[in-house]
């Protein structure tokens, strides 16, 4: 077993590396990709280092350990916060928008419909079917002037 590792020479760290490659290529997310650059890592060293294979075993060990938080990191998909700036603050998403008003607004304060939900809105005494802007956002009460 031990003159099998002995003979494990330069290039047949790199044949390896890329046989683990080209399996990538026909069995796509299986993780050999990785495992075959921590080959083509060794490889590469030990042109340039002569190390034992004991050595290159453990570079080996190392360098795909190291491969599984580098996959994850890279294989994370990237929030694109400028797709949906006003998720979960979907009152902040109203802010300068203008609105018609279903019901009056009574003694500053009332209810208005936008899509399904209703809010609450405060601003001055305004007759329905009036045209109003939302000038300020508060949780989930909004301030409401005459458009």
């Amino acid at each position: 077993m031990t003159d099998m590792f002995v003979s494990l020479g330069t290039w047949n760290w790199l044949i390896f590396g890329f046989v683990l490659m080209a399996l990538e290529v026909l069995a796509p997310g299986i993780f050999l990709f990785w495992l075959g650059l921590a080959a083509l890592l060794v490889g590469l060293i030990s042109f340039a280092v002569g190390i034992s294979w004991q050595i290159q075993l453990v570079m080996f060990a190392i360098f795909a350990a190291a491969a599984v938080p580098v996959w994850r990191r890279l294989a994370r998909p990237k929030p694109d916060a400028s797709a949906s700036p006003f998720l979960n603050k979907r009152a902040e998403a109203l802010l300068g928008r203008e609105f018609t008003l279903e019901k009056p607004i009574i003694d500053g304060s009332g209810t208005m419909r936008i899509g399904d939900t209703v809010w609450r809105v405060a601003g001055p005494d305004t007759p329905a079917g009036t045209r109003v802007k939302v000038v300020q956002v508060d949780g989930a009460n909004l301030t409401v002037a005459a458009a």
